[in-house]
């Protein structure tokens, strides 16, 4: 018995040092060095396996690798729902509300009504300042030149929409 590990050695330790390093990519974020060097060795262990054996073998180390993979990312998965993962500082579980400084999307509706002039040209996307603040706005459907005085119509989520404003609609410039 410790014949046959002692010939395949090279095979065993390119196989564990792989799933070792798979595992590990397994469980930090992005995809970096450990999941690559992982890969390579998995590879290795595959192609000599293939070169000392057969084709046959090789074919059932690769199956018995990818089953192990599939575990460690199963793993993983129920660990980021369920386990230390969830509760781990990479994942965001508090709110963020406005009374800790936060600003969201909605906050944009008070600006609804209000005039303001553009700070460049709106083709359709552009800035302009209302109440002072300078915002992005999307033109209602025409290009506007700088400093032409406009209106918030309405926010569509993320987007201030804004219209020209007529001669007879504006308000005298204070």
């Amino acid at each position: 018995m410790w014949e046959i590990l002692l010939e395949n050695l090279p095979i065993l330790i390119c196989f564990v040092l792989g799933m070792g390093l798979l595992v590990v990519e397994v469980f930090m974020p992005g995809f970096g060095l450990p999941g690559i060097a992982g890969i390579i060795l998995e590879v290795v262990a595959i192609v000599l396996t293939y070169l000392w054996h057969g084709g046959l073998t090789a074919l059932g180390m690769t199956l018995v690798i990818l089953a192990l993979v599939a575990i460690a990312v199963s793993l993983a998965l129920r660990s980021v729902n369920k386990g230390r993962l969830s509760k781990s500082p990479m994942i965001l579980n508090d709110s963020e509300s406005a009374t800790d400084g936060y600003v969201a999307t909605q906050d944009m509706e008070v600006f609804v009504g209000k005039e303001g002039v553009t700070l460049t040209v709106l083709r359709p996307v552009g800035m302009a300042e209302v109440d002072g603040i300078r915002l992005n706005v999307v033109a209602d459907g025409e290009y506007m030149p700088k400093d032409t005085r406009v209106r918030v119509d309405r926010v569509e989520g993320p987007r201030v929409v804004v219209r020209k404003l007529l001669e007879s609609e504006q308000s005298p410039r204070t």
